[in-house]
């Protein structure tokens, strides 16, 4: 990405983002990456950064441990690898094990579900594998403790096998000198020691003379003598060997281990730089969460669409000290590509500018942004900014001789792909003719379909916003009742600089400010004091209409309450119908029941009973009543079908069914727990409670 000046970067505080990005990291890669952070214009390129550190983000929110605590530092022991003949020591080659053991971590971490979750974070490691033969070759010549093993070579299983005997006659013999000296009374109160790799006795000074054996020096009091035995000479001089043979030995299995893992350098710096890319996304992950950084929507064509957006230093700074922040909602699109925003000084119209300007270099660098996630953000290929007294003492330009010498630049280079913010536009010259300049310099730059934000004091650039295509009038909000900004913007009109309002808010004498406004040009006055009042008045009507919003939202709340009132009756309804269902099935299992148990009587008594004929009378009345029973099921059945159930109390006019008889009739009067139903053209009188409401099934067209 193009930017303009060349301190666009610091004067947008992009630099501090840098820094707190930097604190973040652990590894020297992470840090140089922070350090070196670039603004990328290849959408994919941004949306693949912004999505690892969105997926790394909700790992940190969700507490899974993502398995790159490693902080390795290798870029020595790698170049050592490629460089024949160079051999790494024992510490070197566990470091290079750790790298190869963190990899693997990462590589079991992404099981088939994360490689889908967590798609971004696994895309580091989509193009490279895990050779298991790495840790293999170290662990087959160092232990856990990182040293030689004494079986990596027989060679050096021999020599060392040979020293430990040397070693363990040499104590034997050592001990015998001991005990014979501290008979003796020669000894010193520390014994023995080991000087210049050999081991030697404590003679007290005046009784050196009195053992045989070679002086190796004597303490710092002259108190002291150390004295090696003749007896230990010899075998000292073969554990020397053994020890020189054992270095030698080590040296040439560690030299071939450095040989071998050389054919992984490349691998092994591979995953050098996989972990140290982790760690730098680890750490925009973590800046995200302190500046309650989120993943907005990217769009491949210019926009600015800024939902509830915080500036991440005033946030993080209000923050510590318990202050609020303002959030700031602006778009820029096709329509209205350029914001023109008035109002008075300290009122929040550098900071608004600030806000967008560092959002979108955030973005562009892959760093997740203090918005809400709806806010939507295009890519721009280019960057220019005008803030402050730009005055130049090399080249002798005045303040605004320098502002229209970047403006000159804005002019000549922007295009559809060009953010630009200037601050004051047209400030350092004559009202008038500098006011002339900046309408000029505005229109220049919506003619070249350049996307931008500028704040000015002047009236003409206000009345001019609303007059050219592409351009809209924002002001920051003030409250003229406590003559107190409040940081608040508001798009689609000019706004008032407020000067006398500010003025009494001072202090200044009144009779001063009345003759300062006699000075001031009437239609100019009067003109000021119009943005004054539809200010104010648009902030009544913003009061009102979060009035009425709250009181949408308690309707809501309260619908909400009456559907779940709903729903629970309509369960409790069903229930009951399942318990009357229930109940019949039971009735008619014991009525079947009841009939089986009768026919079994009937039947014993027809081969007990001579009087055949009574009973037959007792099987007849038997069979009628359930002959009637069917009659009424296959009644019921049929105004099923005709008749659906509504439920409800009933009332006058209703259809309702009979439920002992399962007859359909009108409801023609109620009288107290009785109802009078007109069945046909015949009136009955029936219980209350023996009644349900139904309405006819609708007719099914074929």
């Amino acid at each position: 990405m193009k930017y303009f000046p060349d301190s666009a970067l610091v004067q947008l505080e992009f630099d501090k983002i840098q820094s707190l990005l930097e604190e973040h990291c652990k590894t020297e890669m992470g840090k140089q990456m922070a350090a070196e952070l670039r603004l990328h214009t290849h959408i994919d390129y941004v949306r693949t950064a912004l999505q690892q550190a969105h997926e790394y983000k909700q790992l940190v929110l969700l507490q899974e441990h993502f398995p790159n605590d490693a902080v390795l530092n290798l870029k020595g022991e790698l170049r050592l690898l490629s460089i024949q003949g160079a051999v790494l020591k024992e510490d070197q080659f566990m470091q290079l094990r750790r790298l190869a053991e963190s990899m693997h971590s990462i590589f079991r971490f992404f099981d088939s579900d994360r490689r889908v979750t967590y798609a971004g974070l696994h895309g580091v490691i989509a193009h490279t594998h895990y050779e298991k033969k790495i840790t293999a070759l170290i662990d087959e010549v160092l232990d856990e403790a990182g040293q030689v093993r004494d079986n990596a070579t027989p060679e050096l299983a021999k020599i060392r096998m040979q020293l430990f005997r040397k070693r363990t006659e040499l104590r034997r013999v050592f001990d015998r000198i001991l005990q014979k000296l501290n008979k003796q009374g020669y000894l010193a109160d520390i014994e023995e020691a080991f000087l210049n790799t050999r081991r030697v006795v404590a003679i007290f000074a005046e009784h050196k003379r009195m053992v045989k054996g070679i002086l190796h020096g004597e303490s710092d009091t002259r108190k002291t003598a150390f004295i090696e035995p003749e007896e230990t000479i010899e075998i000292n001089n073969e554990v020397f060997a053994l020890e020189r043979e054992e270095q030698k030995e080590v040296y040439r299995i560690l030299k071939t281990l450095t040989t071998n893992l050389g054919a992984y350098g490349p691998l092994l710096g591979n995953y050098h730089d996989i972990l140290g890319l982790y760690d730098f996304i680890r750490a925009k992950a973590r800046l995200a969460l302190d500046m309650d950084g989120n993943y907005p929507m990217i769009t491949p064509h210019s926009q600015l669409h800024l939902v509830e957006a915080y500036h991440p230093l005033l946030l993080l700074y209000n923050r510590k000290n318990n202050k609020p922040t303002i959030p700031v909602s602006l778009t820029l699109n096709k329509e209205h590509h350029i914001l023109v925003i008035s109002g008075p000084n300290a009122g929040g119209k550098t900071v608004t500018l600030k806000t967008a300007g560092l959002i979108q270099l955030m973005l562009q660098a892959g760093l997740l942004v203090p918005v809400h996630p709806s806010s939507q953000l295009g890519i721009f290929r280019q960057l220019m900014i005008h803030i402050g007294d730009t005055q130049s003492l090399e080249f002798e330009l005045s303040t605004y001789s320098s502002h229209l010498k970047n403006m000159k630049y804005f002019m000549e280079n922007a295009n559809g792909k060009t953010l630009f913010f200037i601050d004051e536009l047209g400030s350092g010259s004559d009202p008038n003719l500098g006011g002339a300049f900046a309408e000029v310099i505005m229109e220049e730059l919506a003619r070249k379909h350049a996307y931008g934000i500028v704040t000015t004091h002047y009236l003409n650039l206000k009345v001019m916003a609303n007059k050219v295509k592409g351009i809209i009038n924002g002001a920051m909000g003030f409250d003229e009742e406590h003559l107190l900004p409040m940081y608040k913007l508001m798009v689609g009109k000019p706004g008032s600089s407020y000067t006398f309002s500010i003025a009494q808010r001072i202090g200044l004498d009144q009779h001063l400010i009345n003759r300062a406004r006699k000075l001031v040009d009437e239609g100019h006055f009067r003109l000021d004091k119009l943005l004054n009042k539809a200010e104010q008045d648009l902030q009544k009507i913003e009061q009102k209409e979060k009035e009425l919003q709250k009181l949408i939202k308690e309707n809501e709340r309260l619908k909400k309450e009456y559907e779940i009132l709903s729903d629970k009756e309509r369960l409790h309804q069903q229930q009951s119908l399942l318990k009357l269902q229930n109940k019949i099935r039971e009735e008619e299992l014991r009525y079947l029941k009841d009939m089986e148990r009768k026919m079994k009587q009937i039947l014993v008594e027809w081969k007990r009973t001579d009087d055949k004929q009574k009973v037959m009378k007792q099987a007849e009345a038997l069979l009628f009543r359930k002959r009637e029973k069917q009659i009424n099921e296959r009644q019921e059945k049929k105004v099923q079908e005709k008749f659906l159930e509504v439920g409800g109390d009933a009332r006058v006019g209703d259809q309702v069914k009979i439920l002992s008889n399962n007859q359909v009739g009108k409801l023609l009067e109620i009288r107290d727990k009785r109802a009078i139903v007109k069945i046909g053209n015949l009136p009955m009188n029936v219980k209350l409670a023996d009644l349900v409401v139904v309405q006819e099934r609708p007719k099914v067209v074929e």
